[in-house]
Parts: C-alpha cells; sequence; structure tokens
C-alpha cells in the first residue's frame, strides 16, 4: 500500500490526497514536519518537503505534488483529473500552478508562516500587517474563482477537475488559519461548498493541527 509523507496543514499534500481519495486508491499517511529538518525525510526527498507517496513494496518513490498527480494520472484509469482536449488539459495545468505557486505565495505560505511556524515553532507573535496584505490578496484570489464559476461549471471548464483541488486544497489551510473572508464571494463560496461536500473531502475536514483550532464552520460543508 501506498505511504504518503505529509502533514495536516501541507496544501500540496491535501492535493495529492484529493486526487488518491477521488481515484480510489488506498494509502496511510505518515507524519511529517518538515521544519524539523529530519535525515528520514531529505533520504525521501532531496528537498526536505511534503508531500512524499512511496511504495515499499516495489520499492518506488514519487515526491512533488505535480509529478505525484501526473503519476497517478498515468497509471490510475479511474476518475479522470487532467481530461478533455489538449488546450483543456493545458487549462488544467495552467490553473493548478497558478493555485500552487501564486496562490500558495500571496495568501497559504503567508498564513502558515504567521499562524502555523511562528505559532509552534518559532514561538513569537503574528505580523498583523502582513495578515492584512494576506486578506487582501486573498480576496484578490476569490475574485477570479468567482469569475471562472461566471462563466464555467467548474474551474477549468465543463468538468471537474486537478485544477478544482488544487485550489480547494490551497484555500482549505487558509480558510483552516483564518485567512478566508468569503464576504462578496457568493460564487466562490459556493464552488467550495460543494467541493467541501465531496467524500475525498470529508477526511481532511476532520484533521486537526495540534496547538491550531480551527475556526467555526471550517468542517461544515454547507458554513
Amino acid at each position: 500500500m501506498w505511504q504518503l509523507h505529509c502533514f495536516p496543514l501541507c496544501p500540496f499534500s491535501r492535493k495529492v490526497r484529493l486526487a488518491l481519495s477521488e481515484k480510489g486508491v488506498q494509502f496511510t499517511l505518515v507524519r511529517e514536519n518538515p521544519w524539523e529538518g529530519g535525515d528520514a525525510l531529505y533520504a525521501l526527498n532531496p528537498a526536505g518537503l511534503t508531500p512524499v507517496l512511496r511504495d515499499p513494496n516495489k520499492p518506488l518513490t514519487l515526491a512533488d505534488s505535480r509529478a505525484i498527480c501526473e503519476y497517478l494520472e498515468e497509471t490510475v484509469d479511474k476518475a479522470p483529473l487532467i481530461l478533455g482536449t489538449a488546450a483543456q488539459r493545458a487549462e488544467i495545468r495552467r490553473l493548478v500552478a497558478m493555485f500552487d505557486e501564486q496562490f500558495f505565495g500571496d495568501v497559504t505560505h503567508p498564513m502558515l508562516h504567521e499562524r502555523m511556524k511562528k505559532r509552534l515553532v518559532l514561538r513569537t507573535p503574528p505580523d498583523s500587517k502582513l495578515l492584512r496584505e494576506t486578506m487582501r490578496l486573498a480576496h484578490e484570489h476569490l475574485d477570479y474563482i468567482d469569475w471562472l464559476i461566471d462563466n464555467r461549471r467548474w474551474l477549468a471548464g465543463a468538468q471537474l477537475s486537478l485544477a478544482d483541488f488544487a485550489a480547494a486544497a490551497q484555500i482549505s489551510v487558509a480558510d483552516y488559519l483564518g485567512g478566508i473572508d468569503w464576504a462578496g464571494h457568493e460564487e466562490a463560496h459556493g464552488w467550495y461548498r460543494v467541493m467541501k461536500s465531496r467524500p475525498s473531502f470529508r477526511p481532511l475536514l476532520t484533521e486537526k493541527m495540534e496547538g491550531i483550532p480551527a475556526p467555526a464552520g471550517y468542517s461544515d460543508p454547507n458554513s
């Protein structure tokens, strides 16, 4: 059985967990805290980052969420997540890259640093000015999701795809850390509620990061 090395608030691990679950692939979770710099994680991935997907029986080790998801697309026929014409697949990959890079850089990473790492590792207070800027940038990203949902059934087009799971994985972490304000974003909020209601999403909503409580409504698919 696959082993997914991750920690609860890693958005890239969440994306891989969603893809595995949607495709019906069985896996177990192995807890890793990348900020601890353990030799075991570096032995699996020289970058020292999660997620790492490992099959100890083959043996086979995969690192980087996009590489892992592409591997799953090529090896598991069930529930394709990069689908459609060549142009449609390109659009899915574009949006996956945008959420993995821009949303993460603008919103998820600052929230993780200010409200997780500073609290659990550095033992210092968060920077309120930086958090306000992060919230402003989150609104800009939600504006774009509003536009996408106004013009498409799902983020990348007519069908559910990896783009939706990449976006929802990032948003779920930011939401857990109190970085999402849905006011004025009814289209994005409606889409996210649909994502939260999927069976693959439920384990993420019940998982907690010790020392950091989730805000009210975080785990409620209707909230």
